[in-house]
Order: structure tokens, then C-alpha cells, then sequence
């Protein structure tokens, strides 16, 4: 017979399950490894899908062979070299492999130089680092002051670049993108750098819509700036996106250390590297463009260990996954999943299109596809509107405005990544078919946002003349959500809510 407690290994049956979970302070005691997971496990059922996550590049795949390898490597702390010099040597081994997919001038048994970091946002802030280390040394060379350092990049850049800028006092000489070009244009650069500059910061990949700055023509202006001016401004590629797309399906494409101005690079192994999130690198084109005084030597972790990081302790888990990837993928297979990408994209852009309901502002140069909404459309829902209603279907698709200079262009962006395939891009088109269709009878304009806005106004205060102060605090007009915003969040009564 069973025990009368036998019932306590049900998880719903433990006493944890009708009490609040601790939120501010540690419990006094613990509870079964069981009940803990579960009541985890059930906060995290009400995140959103990874596999129908469209707004992030990071992985959500990764084969079960490769997890099992993370899970091992989890436990050993990076850092400690001598104790995992295995493991050093793979990060070692990545480096050196990226670094002449880049095309630096290496031997053919030469060590490159760069390190893994914890995505790009680090490798940006080192790379910065080593410029404006670099820029400094010269200029004292010469006498001259480092009291300006400044970079010069696209307002189009991702908030790390902002970060790096604020973090070590580098003066941010943002360049205004357009509502025809929302990248950086290498006509845009005169005028702009100047014997500040440590370096110029093109982007393979912009993050608004995926479309690569042209590093080789704005390499070009900044070597001749140079020439004229006898200063050696360096270029810095944020290859974040880009850096394992282009070198697989546009291998000629020049912007890589084959144009002599660019000294560093940075790439995201966690995005189209194919690696869960948690890894990205900083590559350099010689020794020489890292300063040595950036580069720290520690012993007392038993023998003499440089380190090029801004942090100390991690898990080696995500270089792992990255040298699994290149063992498993090699050359071929990331071409072969990135044309898959680069197909689906096509696919979903080519339906969107068809739907006469859009505009694209991506140049399909990578697997995303960015799109603003024609006239037609916005007379009966905005970006914003249609971001709540896929919502609704458990897709993530972000919507908003573009940068300085382009802020009046509201945009939506459809990351394809590596599991999405062909069969969700046709599911994600019907979704988006149907939202079209809902909103063409629930029509939710500016226009008739603000007429509705201004109707309920109305309504408030003709009651508030008849003495009915109360009206507005009661909820008879609960069915009107007033956004304060004014271009998303509304419903009616009577009609299914956006969100």
C-alpha cells in the first residue's frame, strides 16, 4: 500500500504551490529540487517563444550533441588556462580561423590576435579601446593633447557604441542617416573627421534594417582624409551581423583586413555564428594594433596568463559551442544554412510585397526583411498596432522608428534565422494576412484614433456638465484605452482587443 504521504512527490501537491514565492528575501529553508524547477519552469512558460522570437539575431538552436558539450564546459571557468588549457586552446583556434576568414596577414602557422568576449557589445568596447590607446601614444609622441578623442560612426549604430562613448569618455560624432539611405554614406565623412578621430566605425549589418554600410567606399574617404591630412585614422568593422553572412555568400565582397585602413573587427558568434547567446569576438589585423598596455599578465592562478577582457571569471561554455560549429559546419555548411536564410528571407519579402500592403527598406543583404507600411495601410493601423496583433499569435515582431535623421519612418523587422524555415515564414505570412484583414473592418488609424480620443473627451465632459463627476473614474468608458503615446495599445468596446 501506498504511504499516506506519497502524494507529496506531485508537484501541485507541495505547500509551496499555494504560497507567494519568495521575492525580496532569501527563504529561511529550501524545497524539493523537484517543486523548485516547476515553480520556475512555470514563470518561464509565460516568456515569450524563442522559435517565434523575430525581433532578436541570437541563436535559438542548437543541436543536442552541442548542448550536451555546454552543459560539461559550463563548469569550467574560462579564465583558469592552466587548469583548461584545452579549452584556451579552442578559443585560440576560433580566433585564428576568423581572423584569416578576415583575411589578416598571417603565416601559415601564426597565432592572430583577439579574444572571445560576451558578444559584440564587448568586443566594441575593446576595439574601441585599443584606438583610442593607440590614437593617445601617438599624440603624445608629437606633444600634441588627448583631451578630444572621438568616433565617428552612423546614428544607425546599436546602443553598445553609446555605451563605449559614455563608458571611457570618447566624444560620440554621430553622422544622420536619412529616410533614402538609413545607413552610413561615405559622402557624409568630410567635414566630420578630424585629428580627434581614433577611428571611423562602418557597420556590415545594420541593426535597423540589416543593410551593410559600404565599408570599402568609406575606407577610400577616410584614406584619403588621411593622406591629406598626415593622420592615421584607423577603421573599425561592426561586423556583428554580417561577419558570418558575407564572407559565405559574397566572399568578393571587400571589407575585411584586405583594405589596409582596417585594423580591428568585430563579429557576434551568437547570431549567425549559430551559438546560443554569450559569445562574441574581437579580432585584429596585427599584433601591433593591440596595445600591449591593454593586455594584463596574472600568476597566481599557476603560471603566467594574459587576459584582454573586461571582465575575469566565465563559463567556457559558448567557446566550445563556437568550435563545435566550425567542426560541425565548416565553410560549407555555413553557406549552405546561410543561403537557407538568405531564401526564406527572399520568400517572405517577395509575399510581403505581394500583399501591396508595404514598403521593404532592407537590401536583402542579410536574412532580414524590414518594411514600412504604404499609405494604404497606415489608413487603418500602424506599425505598432500590428506588432500587438501578431502578438496576439505568439509572434515577436518589433516595430519603431528609425534613427536621427530618418525619425519619421516607422519600420518593422523580421529576423530569418536558421530554424525558421520556409513552412513558418508561409505561417507568419497568414497571420499577417489575416491581421490586414481584421484591421480593414476594425480600422485603427491616427486619424481614428484621435477622433476617438476626442469623441470620448467629449462625452467626459458633457456628463461632468450634467453633475456626473464620477463618469470617468467609474469605467463606463473602460472599452477606450487612451494611449499616451497615441500610436498603439487602443481598443474598442464590441470589438476584440489589439492587445
Amino acid at each position: 500500500m501506498p504511504s499516506d504521504d506519497a502524494h507529496t512527490s506531485y508537484p501541485y501537491a507541495a505547500e509551496m504551490m499555494a504560497k507567494e514565492v519568495p521575492k525580496y528575501t532569501m527563504p529561511k529553508g529550501g524545497q524539493p529540487s523537484t517543486i523548485a524547477a516547476q515553480v520556475i519552469k512555470d514563470e518561464m512558460a509565460l516568456d515569450g517563444r524563442p522559435r517565434m522570437n523575430l525581433a532578436s539575431f541570437v541563436t535559438t538552436f542548437m543541436e543536442p550533441e552541442c548542448d550536451q558539450l555546454m552543459a560539461e564546459a559550463s563548469r569550467r571557468n574560462f579564465i583558469d588556462m592552466d587548469e583548461y588549457p584545452a579549452t584556451h586552446k579552442m578559443e585560440q583556434r576560433c580566433v585564428n580561423m576568423l581572423a584569416r576568414l578576415y583575411h589578416a596577414p598571417l603565416g601559415e602557422a601564426e597565432d592572430a590576435t583577439g579574444t572571445a568576449c560576451i558578444g559584440s557589445s564587448e568586443a566594441i568596447m575593446l576595439a574601441s579601446l585599443a584606438m583610442k590607446w593607440k590614437w593617445r601614444e601617438a599624440r603624445k609622441e608629437k606633444g600634441l593633447s588627448t583631451d578630444k578623442p572621438n568616433l565617428v560612426f552612423g546614428s544607425n549604430i546599436q546602443v553598445c557604441w553609446i555605451k563605449t562613448c559614455r563608458y571611457f569618455d570618447i566624444e560620440m560624432k554621430s553622422v544622420d542617416v536619412s529616410p533614402d539611405c538609413l545607413v552610413l554614406s561615405a559622402d557624409k565623412l568630410k567635414g566630420v573627421i578630424d585629428e580627434n578621430t581614433i577611428g571611423v566605425c562602418p557597420i556590415l549589418g545594420s541593426t535597423y534594417n540589416g543593410e551593410y554600410e559600404d565599408v570599402k567606399a568609406i575606407h577610400d574617404v577616410v584614406q584619403s582624409i588621411n593622406k591629406e591630412n598626415g593622420w592615421n585614422v584607423p577603421i573599425h568593422v561592426d561586423a556583428a551581423s554580417g561577419g558570418f553572412v558575407a564572407p559565405f555568400v559574397t566572399p568578393e565582397l571587400e571589407w575585411d583586413f584586405r583594405l589596409p585602413g582596417v585594423r580591428s573587427i568585430n563579429v557576434s558568434g551568437h547570431k549567425y555564428g549559430l551559438v546560443y547567446a554569450g559569445v562574441g569576438w574581437v579580432v585584429f589585423k596585427e599584433k601591433d594594433d593591440l596595445p600591449e598596455g591593454l593586455v594584463f599578465h596574472v600568476n597566481y592562478l599557476g603560471g603566467d596568463q594574459s587576459s584582454f577582457t573586461l571582465n575575469f571569471s566565465k563559463s567556457s561554455a559558448n567557446i566550445v559551442a563556437q568550435y563545435y560549429q566550425f567542426l560541425r559546419l565548416g565553410q560549407e555548411g555555413y553557406t549552405q544554412v546561410i543561403k537557407n536564410c538568405l531564401s526564406n528571407a527572399e520568400y517572405l519579402r517577395r509575399r510581403l510585397v505581394s500583399l501591396d500592403r508595404v514598403n521593404i527598406v532592407d537590401k536583402g543583404h542579410l536574412p532580414v526583411v524590414s518594411f514600412s507600411f504604404n499609405d494604404k495601410t497606415k489608413n487603418i493601423c500602424s506599425v505598432f498596432d500590428m506588432q500587438d496583433k501578431l502578438a496576439n499569435k505568439g509572434w515577436t515582431v518589433p516595430a519603431y522608428t528609425c534613427p536621427e535623421g530618418a525619425k519619421s519612418l516607422e519600420i518593422m523587422r523580421i529576423v530569418v534565422k536558421a530554424n525558421f524555415s520556409c513552412d513558418l515564414a508561409e505561417c507568419l505570412l497568414d497571420d499577417l494576412k489575416s491581421a490586414f484583414e481584421y484591421f480593414e473592418v476594425h480600422p485603427h488609424s491616427q486619424d481614428t484614433r484621435d477622433k476617438l480620443k476626442e469623441a470620448v473627451r467629449k462625452v467626459i465632459q458633457e456628463d461632468k456638465k450634467k453633475g456626473n463627476e464620477l463618469a470617468e473614474k467609474s469605467g463606463k468608458y473602460h472599452g477606450l484605452h487612451l494611449g499616451t503615446n497615441g500610436t498603439h495599445r487602443f481598443s474598442e468596446t464590441r470589438t476584440n482587443p489589439v492587445c
